[in-house]
């Protein structure tokens, strides 16, 4: 009998031992590619923008993407910026610039502040927050003070302006937020 007490007891020792193990064991949980991060910024309303043309500093400035999603340079027709990359806007810029005013305009477009995103239902305090970049779900519910007690943690929906649509997505807190998107957190049931 002493000797299935000792059997029983070292398998327990061993078992809570090999579990311990893996506790410190310092392997990720889980991997997964952000497809969304890797893709090129497009333009849109809300943006804030440095144009520089070289050379010219009366040219030069800080533009908005307006609601109509154009910028208002001067001494050339407003430029369509919407659903652009910035070096797009350069183009398309630079083109305007040679056709009225400049030979060869050199043109410099960079993101100088991003449109925000919008976090609603149950956080503890819903709105609308600056865009950071690298920002997650997660790091977006904290902005937003947190999970309220009723929050639905493990998805949340996501709406997103891709083009001239809305795409509406269920994500997990890992997953990456981009400027203008509008995040969901739901109620859990229980």
């Amino acid at each position: 009998m002493a000797r299935h007490a000792i059997a029983f007891l070292l398998l327990c020792l061993g078992v809570a031992g090999s579990g311990i193990a893996g506790c410190a064991s310092r392997a990720p949980v889980g991997e997964r590619p952000i497809a969304d991060a890797n893709e090129p910024y497009q333009l849109d309303s809300g943006d804030k923008l440095r144009v520089t043309v070289f050379g010219q500093p009366d040219l030069s400035g800080e533009f908005a993407v307006d609601g109509s999603g154009s910028i208002a340079i001067p001494l050339i027709p407003p430029v369509a910026a919407r659903g652009l990359t910035t070096n797009e806007l350069q183009a398309s810029i630079a083109d305007a610039l040679g056709r009225t005013l400049l030979r060869n305009p050199n043109v410099s477009v960079q993101v100088t502040e991003f449109r925000p995103f919008f976090i609603l239902g149950e956080v503890m305090k819903a709105g609308q927050y600056p865009f950071v970049n690298g920002m997650t779900v997660q790091s977006a519910v904290a902005i937003a003070g947190g999970f309220s007690y009723r929050a639905r943690q493990d998805t949340v929906h996501v709406t997103r302006k891709r083009g001239d649509k809305l795409i509406e997505i269920d994500v997990d807190a890992s997953a990456p937020v981009r400027p203008g998107d509008t995040i969901l957190v739901q109620e859990r049931y229980f």
